[in-house]
């Protein structure tokens, strides 16, 4: 009995902090956080590390101008695992000096959005492409807290879909999903897409090792284009299997294989051609001068969601720098923000937290191990 009090008290505690943090001003000196909710170690690290390394470039700039309130970076590892991710979510929503977050996975961020809406902090997502997220009929839906930067996948479906089959001469497509969140969300994108070139499908659990199964339900099917919905690290497993069996048709993904580690862990020759989409600009593309000032800050190339991360960054910022630096400011600013990212587009949100506008897709394929943009996709 006395245990339970004791987590009765610490769970109302944690409320309370994060209640009042929603209403209580910074004072001069204050030090704010914004949080990165991510994969930073495990299999999908990679994403993670591109990411937050948008996040730490944006705080860097802003804090080199010596403002009144300096704001740093709050790391939150969930591994891009959805259990991890409502832990990892309640940990930042309980920090006070948390006023706003970026969060990368859909099903991460969906499992964590309770303890995000009760405690009134802002998201602006830099990947988070889910569709259920801003829909509101949906058991996933954001609002009012849930805002992301990128176009989601009610227009990724259609466009990976024709991406997969262009140049194909009677497209008979597999389709195989890893049963995340994000995974079955843009496989019934891409499967409305498909209409009667959708062959066959299975499924493939995130985490899966060996592909022999699925593989062999693909030749059965004698399908000239693959198309996978999950992640990179698995992703590039099963590509690897599948090309080592002699598959020679098309091998086409999502957003989420979008990473540079793809090919490395594919194998040069096995991920050659594999053709992908994303709703993202490279920084190399978005702004040369500060893909340099990327590459000496943290000897790298920026990876995916690099831009984006920085840019949703910079919209917490402007809200700060706007003199809104409680919770429920901050959300408030954002609704109606009209920021001018690093490439000069004007980003605004609608009234469900997508983007305002038609929003951006390109396409991607793998050249000698390298991801190269494509163009529209």
């Amino acid at each position: 009995m006395k245990k339970n009090k004791v987590v009765a008290f610490a769970a109302a505690l944690a409320v309370a902090v994060s209640s009042a943090s929603a209403i209580a001003p910074a004072s001069a000196n204050t030090t704010l956080k914004i949080a990165y909710q991510g994969p930073l170690t495990g299999p999908e690290a990679q994403t993670g590390t591109d990411g937050i390394r948008g996040v730490k470039l944006a705080l860097k700039i802003y804090n080199a101008s010596k403002p009144k309130i300096k704001v740093e970076v709050y790391e939150g590892d969930d591994q891009g695992d959805d259990a991890l991710g409502k832990t990892v979510g309640a940990g930042i929503a309980a920090d006070a000096s948390v006023v706003g977050a970026l969060t990368a996975y859909s099903g991460p961020t969906i499992a964590a959005l309770p303890s995000y809406k009760a405690a009134g902090l802002v998201i602006v997502s830099p990947s988070a492409t889910r569709v259920g997220l801003t829909d509101p009929t949906s058991t996933s839906y954001g609002s009012p807290v849930f805002h992301r930067i990128v176009s989601n996948d009610d227009l990724q479906g259609p466009a990976l879909a024709r991406v997969a089959t262009t140049g194909v001469k009677n497209p008979t497509v597999f389709m195989v999903s890893d049963q995340t969140s994000y995974s079955e969300g843009l496989f019934s994108a891409v499967k409305a897409a498909l209409g009667t070139a959708l062959e066959a499908s299975d499924k493939a659990a995130k985490g899966t090792t060996d592909f022999s199964a699925t593989i062999s339900k693909v030749r059965a099917s004698k399908a000239n284009v693959v198309i996978y919905t999950g992640y990179y690290a698995d992703g590039a497993k099963f590509l690897k299997q599948l090309r080592d069996k002699n598959y020679k048709g098309v091998f086409a993904a999502g957003d989420g294989v979008l990473n540079s580690e793809f090919p490395k862990l594919a194998g040069k020759r096995q991920s050659e051609g594999a053709r992908l989409t994303a709703p993202i600009v490279p920084l190399e593309v978005a702004s040369p001068s500060l893909t340099a000032q990327f590459k000496k800050e943290f000897g790298a190339n920026p990876g995916v969601y690099t831009t984006e991360a920085f840019t949703a960054t910079n919209m917490i910022l402007e809200a700060i720098k706007k003199g809104k630096t409680t919770r429920a400011d901050i959300l408030a600013y954002i609704k109606t923000i009209k920021h001018k990212n690093v490439a000069g587009v004007t980003i605004s949100f609608n009234e469900f937290g997508d983007l305002s506008g038609s929003g951006l897709m390109n396409s991607f394929v793998v050249r000698n191990g390298v991801i190269k943009l494509n163009g529209k996709a």
